[in-house]
């Protein structure tokens, strides 16, 4: 087993590249896997709490709570239908977090102190950020250990790239200097598009890029309307499998292959992650 827990944040300043499916996805995939994961929604658009079932109206406390020193983690601690998964919900109000901690001095490490009584709970953490570069994205870099970043392979792709790189380097000399970039996503992969193989290539060619690729895939749009993961809404579509995949590939490069017994079901049975690699192009 890795170092409990590994904290991974899932970023980048542009919306719309599936960085929220990302980050929903290999949660629910490491919970398939059988490890303890905690979801933990940066966005104040709240997707990733409603991509695991919970939605808005039952919220009483969120993240923004234990910003701002409200609430603890374990107040607003939601169990998910995947076993092994939990998530702390996000709501409208975390845009107010940025404008009351911008004159704090612990305004960077609010999340980082707030997750330390939890963690031992954990295997792994997964962040999904808001698409920006602001407070709460730099809550997230300075609490995680490594960032993932999910890149739709289009023409700007490697200029946002280029920022979000010296973001996190300036994180790292600042605040976390045990952050590191993890790798690179290929999320709404095209594989009939030259340009996404050219944009592809250019990527590869100058960081770590997973080989799991997220094709494009009307199951990974269907599934968070219905308050689930891909792998409970299709398991066998091309974008459920395309993050197991990926989840596989991070287990394998922490060197954690042992598995841990399972606790008593929170849920229904998860399937565990295929050996097929999945292929480019629709569901």
């Amino acid at each position: 087993m890795p170092p409990s827990p590994l904290i991974f944040a899932v970023a980048n300043q542009k919306g719309g590249v599936g960085k929220t499916t990302t980050a929903v996805n290999l949660a629910a995939s490491l919970a398939a896997a059988e490890r303890r994961v905690l979801l933990v929604d940066c966005d104040p658009q709240g997707n990733a709490s409603s991509g695991v079932g919970v939605r808005r109206q039952t919220i009483e406390q969120s993240l923004y709570e234990v910003l701002i020193g409200q609430a603890t983690v374990d107040e607003v601690l939601r169990s998910t239908t995947v076993p092994d998964l939990d998530v702390i919900p996000a709501t409208q109000d975390l845009v107010a977090a940025e404008l009351e901690l911008v004159d704090q001095p612990d305004r960077a490490t609010r999340l980082r102190e707030a997750l330390a009584p939890v963690l031992h709970r954990y295997d792994y953490v997964v962040l999904d950020c808001p698409p920006s570069l602001g407070l709460l994205t730099l809550n997230a870099l300075t609490a995680a250990q490594r960032v993932l970043v999910p890149l739709q392979c289009e023409y700007f792709a490697l200029e946002g790239l280029t920022h979000l790189m010296a973001t996190i380097d300036r994180v790292k000399g600042a605040f976390n200097p045990e952050l590191g970039v993890e790798g690179i996503v290929l999320t709404m992969f095209d594989g009939r598009n030259s340009l996404t193989h050219q944009v592809a290539d250019e990527v590869k060619a100058h960081f770590r890029v997973f080989d799991a690729i997220i094709p494009r895939n009307v199951k990974l749009s269907e599934a968070p309307s219905h308050g689930l993961p891909a792998i409970l809404y299709d398991v066998q579509s091309k974008g459920a499998q395309g993050y197991l995949s990926l989840a596989r590939e991070i287990l394998e490069g922490a060197g954690d292959t042992k598995k841990r017994p399972r606790k008593a079901s929170k849920g229904p049975p998860v399937p565990k992650p295929a050996d097929p690699k999945p292929e480019a192009g629709g569901s």
